[in-house]
């Protein structure tokens, strides 16, 4: 599938706002059956600097200021990918995948090979999954079992936590604690990554944290509505001499062409689609726009 992605982020504020700086990582990564044709951002107003960088773990960064008066920022990406995820998703159902244990793949961990290395750094805690409490590790020792597949019981969780949590927007914020979700098991996609990421990370194994978009296909004989794409979040679990496999939460599924990745970290602190600082503003309204369309199937 060619996708075409427009992605506008606007922030109106009360007051004038007489600096700003931001980071984005709104440009869609090369990744495992996803192939970036173009991309282009567009600020407004015109910011005075805009640099560019890869950041640690190969996402893109733009960086950029605001420097004159403005009540109004606005930042509008155009992206246009190849997504074939099918062969890869394939892979997943093969013994290759599915014959690794959970004691064999933390056996595999104790090696020092340069994947292994790579993987490791996601196992340790990170700014929004601090060490988890008994509920968390209790919660993930259901599935986990030392003999068992670590695919099959990573399929499960995905399982459980959809079936065991409810969506609710608006209930969390970003600062909202793992533990406070894992109580009131309420939250959004980015939630549910988490949560996954935090049972993984609990029992030994890497897991990440994927940050991009899914495009929604409207009911039957409707059109689809201007905007109605979003940006999700879902999980990744490494399992050793094998690879990365990714799985959907808030969907119940292991994602398809429909899932376009943008960028990956250890969770949503490190690959939000935009953060900043603002002098000046008041209070402040946010409004993102997501728009997904299929141009062709190749």
């Amino acid at each position: 599938m060619i996708f075409n992605i427009a992605h506008t982020t606007e922030y109106e504020y009360s007051s004038p706002v007489s600096y700003c700086h931001n980071i984005a990582t709104l440009r869609p990564r090369e990744s495992k059956g996803q192939e970036l044709l173009s991309y282009e951002i567009n600020i407004y107003p015109e910011p005075a600097e805009v640099t560019e960088r890869i950041d640690f773990f190969g996402n893109y960064l733009t960086r950029f200021s605001l420097q004159s008066q403005h009540s109004v920022m606005k930042v509008v990406t155009k992206s246009k990918i190849i997504r074939d995820y099918k062969a890869y998703r394939e892979s997943f159902f093969t013994d290759a995948c599915k014959g690794v244990t959970l004691n064999s793949a933390l056996a595999a961990l104790q090696s020092n090979s340069p994947e292994i290395i790579e993987a490791k750094q996601y196992i340790l805690e990170s700014i929004f999954i601090r060490r988890t409490d008994k509920a968390i590790r209790d919660y993930a020792e259901l599935s986990f079992k030392g003999e068992r597949s670590v695919f099959e019981a990573a399929y499960e969780l995905m399982q459980r936590i959809y079936t065991d949590f409810d969506f609710v927007s608006g209930f969390t914020s970003i600062s909202t604690p793992i533990a406070e979700v894992m109580k009131e098991k309420k939250g959004v996609c980015q939630d549910f990554a988490q949560i996954a990421i935090a049972c993984i990370r609990s029992i030994g194994l890497p897991a990440r944290y994927i940050s991009g978009y899914i495009e929604t296909l409207p009911p039957e004989g409707q059109k689809k509505l201007i905007g109605s794409d979003a940006s999700h979040a879902w999980f990744s679990i490494f399992i050793p001499n094998f690879g990365w496999i990714d799985f959907d939460p808030t969907n119940n599924q292991i994602p398809f062409d429909q899932h376009i990745v943008v960028g990956w970290g250890r969770d949503y602190y490190d690959v939000p689609p935009l953060k900043g600082v603002v002098f000046g503003g008041g209070k402040s309204e946010l409004k993102v726009a997501v728009d997904i369309t299929a141009e062709n199937n190749m």
